[in-house]
């Protein structure tokens, strides 16, 4: 038995100690809450149902019927097996990905938030009463995973709907198949979860390993492109699928494709019985080991990111749930201070990511992300090929955005800038210097990698597109003060009120015009690859760059008014 269970067993047999037989009256107290809240719970209940039909119309509307009508077109003989060998090639490492992700996120949120988060009330009131904690916690354990498993069915359904098409796998067996990685991993997910929950050192080892798990869920993710390109390497993936739970889950679903992997039921039955071996003890430890001083503290967070969110502040959110998981550990690296005065912006902006190394590395891997996104712009028409560019920029924009928060604190409040000899506007210009830098030197790693494969012109668009996205979120730094009249607007459309739009185009307006400007002309040199293209998408950055500079000088004056 570890210390920490120790530890929440000890809490609860001193408030066992505390209050005598006489003084429980766990069932009493909850027949009164039930009778008092009942108008309360008959409310919330026609909520719940009418947000579970909402979800349940847009999965058949925008899910099922159109899965039936591929289904029905197969069968009159539509052939949509023309990349089913590619995807079996992806499955093993790109499953495993999948499950090691399912696996980290249920770490993660545990460590700020938690499967078993009870309301304010019952957590302020309720608990400190002398009644059994068990009877109060176990119900939101199983409200986690509920809301866990439906997502695995939802996943189940996809992976059915994908075989059926691809290999040609019968529904019933796909989805049976499929179904025990799908159900297994959020529950193991949410037994995870509590683990973390119930004691600090487990957390302190979810902090440790975030970085090497990331990195391998990012190293299984591209063994997976590799090996749907051609380059699969069987021995590593028959050792990954065997090496634990994440992929025992890619066995059971490979186990009725023509790439199924001996002993599918073998793997099936120690999924199964890890996932109720663990849920076992997850329910245990909510009766008792579980620490009422983390429940409180993961309730108390868990309100303030939904006032967060509630009024449309992400960032604020972003700030209470990651100052509830822990900080990261800082870079144990001392910059040097400079004996010029200019450097001093540009010094406490490396000082700041050096301390927040984690900034970095999310950098990295956004802009891996947008790599791959870029070059199927590249080969792809149409629509496609829009939306794949879109879909590079903005996350290239993400990236770029993860550098800014030394210039996003300053606007906070621009009484923090009384230090600094320039004007406002002027320090928010340099605030630009560092993380420009930065995201420079990782596009071109990027650009190294797009140059055997993509061309000169076309890698060098990676580094051309930094400055105007830099501007872009210096632009987003400068908007001030959260305008939610906006979102209440009376003027309407065919479509309804414009007041969402109204406002997301505010929240939004450094990133949307830059992606606004540049997707022509990066279309354009993605698709021709010529060097003239690339001059010009070079200088249109360059225009726009300038343009959105002005703009942040604008907005930055305004703040300090």
């Amino acid at each position: 038995m570890s210390a920490d269970t120790r530890l929440g067993e000890h809490e609860a047999e001193e408030r066992a100690a505390h209050w005598s037989g006489e003084d429980e009256w766990t069932d009493e107290t909850l027949r009164l809450l039930r009778e008092l809240r009942a108008p309360h719970r008959r409310k919330r209940a026609g909520q719940i149902a009418y947000a579970v039909y909402c979800v349940l119309l847009i999965t058949v509307v925008w899910g099922v019927m159109p899965s039936m009508g591929l289904f029905l077109e197969a069968s009159m003989g539509a052939d949509y097996t023309g990349h089913g060998p590619a995807i079996l090639a992806a499955m093993p490492a790109g499953l495993c990905a999948l499950a090691l992700g399912c696996l980290l996120l249920g770490a993660r949120d545990a460590l700020w938030r938690g499967p078993v988060v009870p309301p304010r009330e019952s957590v302020d009131w309720l608990l400190a009463q002398p009644v059994r904690v068990g009877r109060v916690l176990r119900p939101w354990l199983w409200v986690s995973c509920a809301v866990a498993l439906s997502l695995g069915v939802l996943a189940a359904a996809i992976g059915t709907v994908t075989l059926g098409l691809t290999v040609r796998v019968g529904p019933l067996a796909a989805f049976a198949w499929c179904l025990v990685g799908g159900a297994c991993l959020p529950l193991l997910a949410t037994a995870l979860g509590v683990e973390v929950e119930t004691g600090p050192r487990v957390a302190r080892w979810v902090r440790s390993l975030t970085p090497y798990a990331c990195g391998l869920f990012l190293a299984l993710a591209g063994q997976s492109v590799l090996a749907a390109d051609g380059h699969a390497v069987p021995w590593l993936e028959r050792i990954e699928l065997w090496s634990g739970p994440w992929g025992w889950a890619g066995i059971a679903a490979l186990s009725p494709t023509p790439a199924a992997v001996p002993g599918g039921p073998v793997a099936a039955g120690l999924l199964v019985a890890l996932t109720c071996a663990c849920l076992v003890r997850a329910y245990r430890a909510v009766g008792g080991a579980l620490p009422l001083a983390a429940v409180r503290q993961r309730s108390r967070t868990a309100s303030g990111v939904m006032s967060a969110l509630l009024t449309v502040e992400l960032r604020a959110a972003r700030q209470v749930a990651a100052g509830a998981a822990g900080g990261e550990r800082p870079v144990r690296f001392r910059l040097r201070a400079p004996r010029r005065a200019a450097l001093a912006v540009p010094w406490r902006d490396c000082v700041a990511l050096l301390r927040a190394p984690g900034a970095v590395a999310r950098s990295v891997v956004l802009t891996a992300i947008a790599v791959p996104a870029a070059g199927l712009a590249v080969n792809a028409h149409g629509g496609t090929a829009v939306a794949a560019l879109l879909a590079a920029l903005a996350l290239g924009y993400w990236a770029v955005a993860q550098l800014l928060e030394s210039a996003r604190v300053e606007t906070d409040d621009t009484r923090r800038a009384s230090w600094a000899p320039y004007p406002f506007a002027g320090l928010m210009l340099r605030h630009a210097i560092v993380p420009g830098a930065v995201a420079l030197l990782i596009s071109c790693a990027a650009a190294a990698v797009i140059l055997p494969l993509g061309g000169p012109a076309r890698a060098v668009l990676a580094p051309v597109a930094v400055p105007a996205l830099v501007a872009a979120g210096l632009v987003n730094a400068c908007r001030g003060a959260s305008k939610l009249h906006l979102l209440m607007a009376p003027s309407q459309s065919p479509a309804g009120g414009t007041g969402p739009v109204q406002f997301l185009i505010w929240y939004l307006a450094g990133p949307l015009t830059a992606l606004a400007l540049l997707a022509v002309p990066f279309m354009l040199a993605l698709h021709r690859g010529t060097p003239a293209a690339a001059e010009a998408a070079a200088l249109t950055s360059v225009v726009v760059t300038g343009g959105l500079l002005r703009w942040m000088y604008v907005r930055a004056v305004k703040l300090t008014r």
